[in-house]
């Protein structure tokens, strides 16, 4: 048997030794980037608003059409542990960025580290980290949604894999089907460039529109067959567990077709041109916005030579693709919206802007091999676009690591000050005339910020970074319960909005003053009530 043949370490051995070079390049840097960059949300276990309610979580969201997202987050089991699944996390993006490699067919050592870096600085992914408690999960569906364009790419009937491999990204995290729908953009680009097709039509330099459009179908079948697959498997598994889509987030629409009209679609250009431009996410300092216009004049250079060596320029489809294609990238990169047009899209939702400068330094790069035997203007044009391209790169990556760790310092004063503040607020609980063990306790759970002035330093860089943004981690009455019982070590009674309707109108609720003042907190008919928030008799 093959298993007495070699120890296992030998088979380790060989089996690494299998992997090209430039894909275990890609993996380890990834790691090391990612772990190097994201080890503070690792270390800490410190919590978000909505993490206060998942320190244990089964992920069972199918009602929110995620139905394979408890099985992606099982393997690090259902409790938050930020260490375990941070590197789960940087090992599923690790793989993602081997299969970009092997997708966009890097080579270059420099470029392909510089590409995986921009991968795992994105500040969407910080973001995503503060929601760690999912986050696994959440790079085993973006992982998916590239092997899904891979797969199509690499076989010749690879749609079919590439169509599950997409139903379980989606039924994971539908936000990554943007991320799948540009990767195929990209590949379809580089078809009607001729950069893509059979070996022997490329070395006739004999790509018919034809070949092209042959070439082109297997992505449009992945992505209709996915979607189909993603869909059908949903109402499968709703009708056997006997569940409905909730409103949240649209979802109970989604098949709707609501999302279809001109005030959308012109939504879905003024959107992605609000959040490229003022999201304060690409670029929110001179320098970042510096590194993004380097990377498109770089692009521009590549796209220049590459145009001049092949004689594009003589061919009037050249300029019709270059037009269809900024026309299709904003709805595609947003196509969320076309789903629920009434979304609120948070920050994680928005990753698929990070294949922006990862493409452009990809396809810098691709074109600086290809110039590189032609005419010696070509070439040098093609080496001068790839040193822009990739000084570029680099410090729009050191930028997004400092940025991403600007908010997690943010995230822990976040903890800190609402730790000092529910000690404050236990203590006057507990101080109370008329306070025992389980007394029924009313409180909304906003804090109030009149007597507390907003004190985050942080606004001018993490104003869009859902989940990393902020003063405090309290929302919700909840929020106060969970945070002071798991926390603090008290347990409170919190009654139920629905149970303090009443007395939230109620004249002596009004009449209070907000913490920290005297009447704050005070009982009223055996009810304790509680006021953080600003709000009173005008």
């Amino acid at each position: 048997m093959f298993l007495t043949e070699q120890t296992p370490g030998q088979m380790l051995t060989a089996a690494f030794g299998k992997i090209k070079k430039e894909y275990r390049t890609a993996f380890i840097a990834a790691f090391v980037i990612g772990l190097l960059i994201h080890f503070p949300a690792m270390l800490m276990d410190i919590p978000n608003h909505d993490g206060l309610d998942s320190l244990y979580f089964d992920q069972n969201m199918i009602t929110s059409g995620r139905w394979f997202l408890t099985v992606a987050c099982g393997f690090s089991s259902y409790f938050t542990l930020p260490w375990v699944i941070g590197l789960l996390g940087l090992v599923f993006l690790g793989l993602a960025a081997a299969a970009l490699t092997a997708l966009w067919e890097l080579s270059d050592t420099v470029s392909i580290v510089l590409v995986c870096g921009l991968l795992v600085s994105f500040p969407a992914l910080a973001s995503t980290f503060a929601y760690v408690f999912t986050l696994d999960g959440y790079m085993l569906a973006l992982l998916l949604a590239v092997l899904a364009v891979l797969c199509t790419k690499k076989w010749k009937k690879g749609f079919l894999a590439g169509a599950v491999c997409l139903a379980f990204s989606m039924g994971t995290y539908q936000a990554y089907l943007p991320f799948a729908i540009l990767l195929c953009i990209y590949e379809v680009l580089l078809i009607c460039m001729g950069e893509r097709g059979t070996a022997a039509a490329k070395a006739a330099g004999d790509i018919t529109l034809s070949a092209k459009i042959k070439a082109v179908l297997p992505y449009l079948y992945m992505g209709v067959l996915g979607v189909a697959c993603y869909y059908g498997l949903l109402q499968l598994l709703l009708l056997i567990q006997g569940k409905e889509l909730v409103p949240y987030q649209g979802m109970d629409q989604m098949a709707a077709g609501s999302g279809f009209s001109l005030a959308t679609i012109v939504g879905l250009y003024r959107d992605f041109a609000s959040f490229t431009l003022k999201g304060n996410v690409v670029f929110h300092s001179g320098l970042s916005l510096a590194c993004c216009a380097a990377l498109v004049l770089a692009l521009a250079l590549a796209l220049v030579g590459q145009a001049l060596q092949r004689k594009w320029w003589k061919n009037p489809f050249f300029f019709v693709i270059m037009a269809m294609t900024l026309l299709v990238i904003p709805p595609a990169a947003n196509v969320i919206l076309v789903i629920s047009p009434e979304v609120t899209y948070h920050l994680l939702m928005r990753y698929q802007w990070v294949l922006f400068p990862m493409m452009m330094t990809a396809f810098v790069s691709r074109c600086a091999a290809l110039v590189s035997g032609g005419s010696k203007q070509s070439a040098s044009m093609g080496r001068l676009a790839q040193w822009i391209g990739c000084a570029a790169a680099f410090v729009l990556v050191f930028h997004y690591a400092v940025t991403d760790n600007i908010g997690y310092s943010n995230l822990q004063k976040r903890y800190e000050k609402t730790y000092a503040y529910c000690v404050r607020l236990l203590d006057r609980i507990e101080q109370t005339p008329g306070y025992y063990q389980g007394i029924p306790i009313a409180m909304v759970g906003v804090v109030g910020y009149n007597p507390f002035p907003v004190t985050d330093i942080t606004l001018p860089v993490t104003s869009n970074m859902i989940g990393l943004n902020g003063d405090t981690l309290l929302y919700t009455g909840e929020n106060y319960e969970v945070f002071i019982r798991n926390y603090l070590g008290a347990s409170l009674n919190m009654m139920t909005p629905e149970e303090m309707q009443d007395i939230y109108f109620s004249e002596e609720y009004i009449e209070m003053e907000s913490f920290p003042a005297p009447s704050s907190v005070q009982v009223v008919d055996g009810v304790m009530y509680v006021k953080t928030e600003n709000v009173g008799r005008d």
